[in-house]
């Protein structure tokens, strides 16, 4: 689990959080959703200590992150998994290279241990004997599943997906969405998902969380916000013709 206490964050003159509260269970798909600049990505920042927060405070597991020295911090680093926007691949490195990157880099496993785990990282996001090709000779779904390969690779606690829709077709979303949310309950994972996907918010969002210009405005889950009283977020999820369609239906 993830805790962040009343936090604030502000960029000189510029308050960006404003006294933030949220708790992203273990094992759920967390889901911050808001229009651009509402604060979502700086959240996440402040999370994982990217971004100092001016207030409040970030628990992983009732552990205070935010009164942690860099070595506790370096620990608790070794725990999250993160999946980038645009998968964020090295292009010059095999798919094998690519997942094998974060155990070479902070791991003490073998040879033989990284490469088992890479194939079993592969072998579970549905791309097994994948491993000597490279991200040019990917389709972007592909791109993603490494990417999802590549976050799970240390076994994390926690796992931050942003955007992991982002330029792919419908039917490959869903698929990518499945795909985080079987994770998320097969390893029991605190899962945060940044996202403008309302698909995405339908499908999986066991928790979410709506910010509104620096605030938290909404929480509830994917069966609640349909029937939200909340202005704001009625504008934001019915802002698609087609989702109006389907209420009026």
């Amino acid at each position: 689990m993830i805790e962040i206490k009343n936090i604030e964050k502000s960029f000189g003159s510029n308050t960006v959080l404003k006294d933030i509260s949220c708790v992203f269970e273990k094992g759920k798909t967390n889901l911050l959703i808001g229009a651009s600049g509402s604060g979502k990505t700086t959240i996440t920042k402040c999370i994982v200590g990217l971004h100092e927060v001016d207030k409040g405070a970030v628990l992983f597991s009732g552990e205070n992150f935010s009164e942690m020295n860099q070595k506790q911090r370096k620990e608790i680093r070794k725990q999250i998994g993160f999946m980038f926007q645009g998968s964020a691949l090295f292009d010059s490195m095999s798919v094998e290279e690519n997942v094998k990157f974060p155990m070479v880099m902070f791991s003490k496993k073998t040879s033989k241990e990284m490469l088992d785990r890479v194939n079993y990282c592969l072998e579970r996001v549905g791309m097994p004997n994948t491993n000597k090709l490279f991200p040019s000779e990917l389709s972007g779904g592909m791109k993603k599943r490494v990417g999802i390969a590549r976050a799970i690779a240390m076994n994390p606690k926690y796992l931050f997906c942003d955007e992991p829709n982002s330029g792919l077709d419908p039917q490959t979303s869903i698929l990518i969405d499945d795909l985080i949310n079987s994770i998320t309950v097969e390893f029991d994972m605190t899962t945060i998902v940044v996202t403008h996907d309302m698909n995405s918010v339908l499908e999986i969002g066991d928790k979410v969380f709506f910010l509104y210009k620096g605030e938290k405005y909404w929480e509830g889950d994917r069966h609640d916000i349909l029937k939200t009283e909340n202005e704001e977020l009625k504008n934001f999820i019915f802002a698609s013709k087609f989702i109006q369609k389907l209420l009026n239906n």
